[in-house]
């Protein structure tokens, strides 16, 4: 955490954390139809408010699109366009979504006042109870980034194949299944980077101590990217102040 924030003072790193948030978003907003189906416990929290606006708004101009597009491409002369099979279009997702934001609401509500029902308002839940049936399906972020991707993209595959969904359906089902492998794996990388600047400013220390003793080895200068270091001991010790505030900052 304290890496984390001595990196966000760069340019680059700023981008970086921009982008990412940037990119979670979009894919918060993406896949959020399908994921309330997959993850029906989540915490009140989860999602922000501005992403289930924006959502709700996608499961309104899509379709629209949808819509508005193929009644132009029919209204071309001397096309045939045909219609789209399958019993389930995209305004079918949608009706389904405005139902489950519905019914979730009276869920959500009951734990905004009653606060002591969850534990962690910002938890996606448990998965479904058939992924523990599943190879490794009792790993958490193997499910979150893998499994339930996966499970999309199939069920999209062989419904469309059945002629039970459109293809325009099926298509923003794979984009779903993407947009949800992305915002996981997100998740976990800021996770994961949060313990790895920890396990480093932790693996510093003897680093630094080598340095500051003048016992250093070049293996030692190139993990902090350092050709040669100071010969007199008073620089050294400066030396080794500036990079223990750097890490520790």
């Amino acid at each position: 955490m304290h890496r984390e924030q001595s990196e966000s003072s760069t340019p680059l790193d700023q981008l970086q954390n921009v982008a990412m948030n940037l990119v979670e978003t979009f894919c918060s907003v993406s896949c959020m139809p399908v994921e309330i189906i997959l993850r029906p416990k989540y915490g009140t929290r989860y999602y922000p408010v501005y992403v289930t606006f924006l959502s709700a708004a996608l499961m309104i101009l899509i379709p629209a699109f949808g819509t508005v597009a193929t009644t132009a491409v029919s209204m071309i002369p001397f096309t045939h366009v045909a219609a789209p099979t399958g019993a389930f279009d995209m305004w079918s997702l949608s009706k389904l979504f405005y139902l489950l934001i519905f019914v979730h609401g009276f869920r959500i509500w009951r734990r905004m006042v009653f606060m002591e029902l969850e534990q962690f308002s910002r938890f996606e839940g448990p998965p479904l109870p058939f992924y523990r049936l599943l190879p490794g399906g009792s790993a958490f972020n193997f499910v979150r980034i893998v499994l339930e991707p996966v499970t999309i993209v199939i069920t999209a595959s062989v419904l469309q194949h059945l002629d039970i969904i459109t293809s325009g359906l099926a298509a923003y089902l794979y984009l779903a299944a993407v947009t949800l492998s992305m915002k996981c794996f997100c998740l976990w990388y800021r996770a994961w980077e949060v313990a790895r600047n920890l396990t480093d400013i932790h693996n510093a220390g003897p680093l630094l101590g080598r340095i500051a003793e003048g016992k250093d080895t070049q293996e030692d200068r190139d993990q902090i990217h350092l050709a040669s270091l100071p010969k007199r001991e008073e620089d050294r010790k400066e030396l080794v102040k500036h990079l223990n505030d750097v890490w520790n900052r």
